[in-house]
């Protein structure tokens, strides 16, 4: 990396020499404008509105526009008299509680090395941001204009982040918002599980930039001479869920169905908690039908002994018939063999 400012940290007395280095850089796809027919570059030129002349990088000046439309014009001359900010120096103003600076006030992010005769007040400084939980607000001179930046720590490094000015942050005025339903009590509840079954731990490396990638297959493709063929279109569901409860249920179900295959403790509690409440109920449907199944029973034990003793009554009648005509037929059988 190259440091893009040298300068110093000072906190009370204690001065410590840095360089500041830029911790983040742009991975957005870049596109050239180029003509179609054979990809030629599509240059601008620097033109006169007035005239449509082209004018040479010498003569061109800065100028500022009116709110009612005027230009003035502002020579280099000019903008060297006013007063600006050139110090090199990070001054540290207070130290306060980290979750008092709003996060849509962070700006652009550097890294701060310090110079190895610096080196004990850097670790020094850092450890005191760490122990307090607290982070330090400074000014500094960025290109002439003073600006305000935290230091916090990240990892090992004193991180130096840059930060807009409250009035660069804009107003968030919706009218919609003024007349807001309450949602109910069951629709929070809902909320509430799907906001569980969805906790995890942030890991940064499990997304990535999918049109990235895609752009870099398409150019690969295009190069080796292979025909591009559209991709297929997302699969869109038959119907929309209007009602919020139903689709705040829906979405429960399929973080659920996507937990199956792993998840996290949270994830698989929130779940375990919908199906034990699930499973409560199925638990008191078969208590139910267990009992009405028992009840019947009970009906019918009640009725069979009367229907097996009449069975019997008439099972006796029939075996005495029975003996009574086998013994007529042993009479018979034996005044036929006295006969003979």
């Amino acid at each position: 990396m190259r440091a893009i400012w040298k300068g110093a940290v000072s906190f009370g007395l204690v001065t410590v020499p840095v360089r500041l280095y830029s911790a983040t850089e742009n991975h957005d796809i870049q596109f050239r404008q180029v003509r179609a027919s054979d990809g030629s570059r599509i240059r601008y030129k620097r033109v006169a509105e007035a005239d449509g002349e082209e004018v040479p990088y010498a003569e061109i000046t800065k100028g500022y526009e009116t709110s009612d439309g005027q230009m003035v014009v502002l020579t280099a001359d000019e903008l060297a008299a006013l007063p600006s900010r050139s110090s090199k120096e990070i001054s540290v103003e207070k130290f306060v509680p980290a979750e008092q600076i709003d996060p849509m006030l962070l700006d652009k992010s550097y890294y701060l090395e310090p110079d190895a005769a610096g080196a004990k007040a850097y670790s020094l400084l850092r450890e005191a941001l760490r122990d307090s939980d607290r982070v330090a607000v400074a000014t500094l001179a960025v290109r002439t204009r003073m600006t305000m930046a935290v230091l916090r720590v990240h990892e090992e490094v004193i991180v130096c982040q840059t930060m807009l000015w409250p009035d660069e942050i804009r107003a968030a005025d919706f009218g919609v918002l003024e007349d807001v339903p309450e949602p109910s009590k069951k629709e929070v509840q809902m909320a509430h599980l799907l906001v569980e079954s969805l906790a995890d731990d942030f890991e940064p490396n499990e997304f990535e930039d999918d049109y990235a990638k895609a752009v870099e297959e398409l150019v690969a493709r295009k190069i080796e001479g292979q025909e591009v063929v559209a991709a297929p279109e997302a699969e869109e569901e038959a119907g929309q869920v209007v009602d919020l409860l139903a689709a705040l249920q829906k979405s429960v179900e399929r973080a659920k169905g996507g937990r199956k295959g792993g998840g996290s403790a949270a994830t698989k509690e929130a779940g375990e908690q919908q199906d034990s409440g699930e499973a409560q109920e199925d638990e008191d449907s078969s208590s139910t039908t267990r009992t009405a199944k028992r009840s019947t029973g009970k009906k019918t034990a009640a009725k069979t002994p009367a229907k097996k003793s009449a069975a019997k009554k008439s099972t006796a009648k029939k075996t005495t018939a029975k003996k009574a005509k086998s013994s007529d037929s042993s009479e018979a059988d034996d005044e036929t063999l006295k006969a003979g």
